[in-house]
């Protein structure tokens, strides 16, 4: 058997003991992304083979945590992609305004600060007493971050930029309190999110949604597992709308392509088409 067959043998037996242990499945994420991260935990356990990796994080709950860390990657900021947060501010919210009540999904939330710029945005909008934000991942630690809202000052540069080119209008500073190397969130943006755990590979439709947040997630999935999602992604939104894709993702090529027109497509902001009527 040649080396690389067997490498991915050993792979494919981790990411199956993985989910019958925890229930959580990889084993339709990109190979060679997963390849990658695995190796990181071999050479940081100090071993030399998958299966010794195997046979530690079946012997280790700490060993296996630190593995679902390393597979799940969580990369995210305040207003990430501002221009995005822009056109959704300009383009999108005018439309939110004719609706009651918005149900708001951002799913693989990650540590939270894409579903409080949003909380930010909206409040600014006028729409945040009548909105509910669901912010799901599957990474139970990640969640307890986001419900503290408490987050690292040296970033607050950074992220006040991002806001001012999202189109904020008011002094970002306005909306954390400064805590020695921290910040916090006030607890006006925290009453309309809800977070909790949901995994995207496995889990079904919760609600029905007006818009739906997935950013920069998918680009880790094969076809078929991306297929999966974008089904309940359309299953759960509303008639009408709203999917945000990160900036390497696109519906081109997907089974769900003629089921959305392009609301942006510089901005991956699309939105769900009104089905057709059979009049024959």
């Amino acid at each position: 058997m040649e080396p690389d067959e067997l490498e991915r043998i050993e792979i494919e037996l981790l990411l199956e003991g993985v989910y019958r242990v925890r229930g959580l499945d990889f084993r339709n994420y990109v190979y060679a992304s997963l390849r990658r991260r695995v190796w990181h935990r071999v050479h940081a356990e100090d071993l030399v083979t998958v299966s010794a990796l195997q046979d530690k994080v079946f012997r280790s709950e700490g060993c296996m945590d630190r593995l679902i860390s390393d597979l799940v990657i969580h990369v995210t900021e305040m207003f990430r992609d501002p221009e995005v947060f822009r056109q959704f501010r300009e383009e999108v919210v005018p439309v939110l305004r004719d609706l009651p009540f918005l149900r708001i999904w951002h799913a693989g939330c990650s540590t939270g600060e894409e579903a409080y710029s949003m909380a930010i945005l909206l409040h600014e909008e006028g729409l945040y007493d009548r909105t509910r934000i669901y912010a799901t991942d599957l990474n139970e630690a990640v969640l307890n971050k986001a419900k503290e809202g408490v987050y690292p000052l040296d970033k607050m540069k950074m992220y006040t930029q991002n806001y001012v080119k999202s189109g904020g209008k008011a002094s970002f500073s306005d909306y954390y309190t400064a805590r020695y190397h921290s910040i916090i969130f006030p607890s006006f943006l925290k009453k309309n999110i809800v977070f909790a755990q949901h995994n995207l590979v496995t889990d079904t439709s919760f609600h029905e949604f007006d818009v739906i947040f997935c950013r920069n997630v998918m680009i880790y999935f094969n076809r078929n597992l991306q297929n999966r999602v974008q089904s309940l992604f359309h299953q759960s939104l509303s008639d009408r709308g709203f999917l945000v894709l990160g900036s390497k993702e696109t519906l081109h090529f997907s089974p769900y392509s003629d089921h959305y027109e392009a609301y942006s497509q510089t901005h991956k902001i699309y939105r769900k088409e009104t089905p057709k009527v059979n009049t024959n």
